[in-house]
């Protein structure tokens, strides 16, 4: 009997190869500064008993940017520019102030991680890091001059550097990999344990990338016969997997070298990145703290692009608004310089690992205003036809966002008591912001996932059907 060859002639390489790329720009946002400090502040407080954390949040985030490439590739659509064609322009005029304010909040990570990485390599103070970040505009500019593959292969080489660095890093401890491999069993939490946990959750899945990964694949992939479709969502998970476990594969990376180098020495409240890269130098030498801000300033610069990138398609998409690239980098980078500054400025230096954090909690607070959407219009038949959700992607999905806004509603609604029973009277302003914010999210979240529930059934078929039509014939 003989043997059938495989003929890889038939093969459509060149195809292939054109899915792989859009996840990279995606993966680097898992990986930024912010990750960098709930990751070490979990290692270095409770071992590896966080490790299941940061594999749920991964899960969590595939899940989620799978859900963003099928919109793009299937209807040929960003998320913004769905959400215009789909709410009334007060509500889309408020989505997009929150997704701005989520831009903002990313960018501030990357200023913040960018001017610690300068001063960890080159002794510069932190305020001059800072004004030093906004020359970062320039090299954006020039990347995004080019084209869009020639970003990817810049992303793709920091993403290396980074992964480099910690793999050399993790070769410098004593692993013990008994208890690495007991920390992915979920375990109960309390207290600061729970708190660290919720940052790391807000940390990785960030809702810009939901926007910025919809607008890739829509404006690379265009939109096809069901068969073809699929094939492109088959392509483009492939890239997404590969891309969000690469990152996550870093965070894990970061969280077992502060366990092994921090925990194990008895320092256990480690969580700025400046005492975590002179504690490196004290206890594995030069060599280690040097990698680790080599690999903290790549992460900032990289990371920066995607902002950048994500703010446009959020403007564009929501106000069909194109502003000139610069004019864009230099307000999503204005809007971050100044928190950084007035920090240093009233607070002092010290204060910017706080403001870091916070820059995560904001960005897990937006989380829900994109998600919601996202499974709406996956939910839609007139828009995915027989690829819309199924009853089990739908329950999924919704656990998920239920996931998320109980653990974002139980940190706003915790922190707004706690400071109303602290006996300090100045932390009344601080304990109603709370719980404004609180009762303000829980209106918008209720109205965005009920909003389609409405309208009568009859009616809001015909509004999906009427959307899908003025899609089609607005397809380029």
């Amino acid at each position: 009997m003989g043997i059938r060859m495989f003929n890889f002639k038939k093969i459509d390489f060149k195809r292939i190869f054109s899915f792989f790329g859009p996840a990279y720009l995606i993966g680097i946002g898992y990986m930024d500064p912010g990750n960098w400090a709930t990751d070490l502040a979990g290692g270095s407080s409770f071992e590896y008993k966080l490790l299941w954390v940061l594999l749920l949040s991964n899960i969590l985030a595939l899940f989620l940017q799978s859900l963003s490439t099928r919109l793009g590739i299937i209807t040929g659509l960003d998320l913004a520019t769905a959400s215009r064609k789909y709410y009334t322009k007060s509500l889309n005029f408020l989505l997009y102030l929150l997704a701005e304010l989520a831009i903002a909040a990313c960018d501030l990570a990357e200023v913040i991680g960018m001017a610690i990485g300068l001063k960890l390599l080159f002794g510069i103070p932190l305020l001059w890091g800072i004004y030093i970040t906004f020359l970062d505009t320039f090299l954006i500019l020039f990347l995004m001059g080019k084209k869009m593959r020639r970003v990817e292969v810049f992303i793709f080489g920091m993403i290396s550097l980074i992964s480099i660095s910690f793999l050399v890093e993790l070769f410098l401890v004593k692993l013990s990999w008994a208890p690495i491999l007991k920390g992915f069993i979920p375990q109960e939490m309390h207290g600061n344990a729970l708190f660290i946990a919720l940052g790391i959750i807000g940390a990785t899945v960030m809702p810009h990338n939901l926007y910025l990964h919809s607008f890739l694949v829509s404006h690379r992939h265009k939109k096809g016969e069901e068969g073809e479709n699929k094939k492109s969502l088959k392509f483009a998970m492939v890239d997404t997997t590969i891309a969000l476990n690469i990152a996550f594969l870093v965070n894990i990376s970061i969280l077992i070298l502060a366990a092994a180098a921090f925990y194990s020495h008895g320092l256990r409240q480690v969580a700025e990145l400046e005492d975590a890269h002179r504690l490196l130098k004290k206890i594995l030498g030069s060599t280690s703290s040097t990698l680790f801000g080599i690999a903290l300033l790549a992460s900032g610069q990289s990371s920066t692009i995607t902002g950048t990138l994500a703010g446009q398609v959020i403007m564009e998409g929501y106000l069909e608004i194109r502003l000139k690239p610069w004019v864009r980098r230099l307000l999503t980078r204005t809007l971050a310089l100044i928190p950084a500054i007035l920090t240093i400025h009233l607070a002092g230096e010290n204060s910017l690992n706080n403001l870091l954090i916070m820059s995560q909690i904001v960005l897990s607070l937006q989380l829900c205003f994109a998600i919601i959407p996202l499974i709406h219009f996956n939910s839609f038949p007139g828009w995915m036809g027989n690829l819309a959700l199924n009853p089990y992607g739908k329950i999924f999905a919704w656990l998920t966002v239920t996931f998320i806004i109980g653990i974002n509603g139980y940190y706003l609604f915790s922190q707004g008591a706690a400071i109303l029973f602290h006996p300090a009277k100045e932390n009344y302003i601080q304990c109603v912001f709370y719980w404004l914010m609180a009762i303000a999210s829980v209106g918008i979240i209720l109205f965005l996932i009920f909003e389609p529930l409405s309208n009568h059934s009859g009616n809001l078929k015909n509004k999906i059907w009427l959307i899908s039509k003025k899609m089609e014939t607005e397809k380029v």
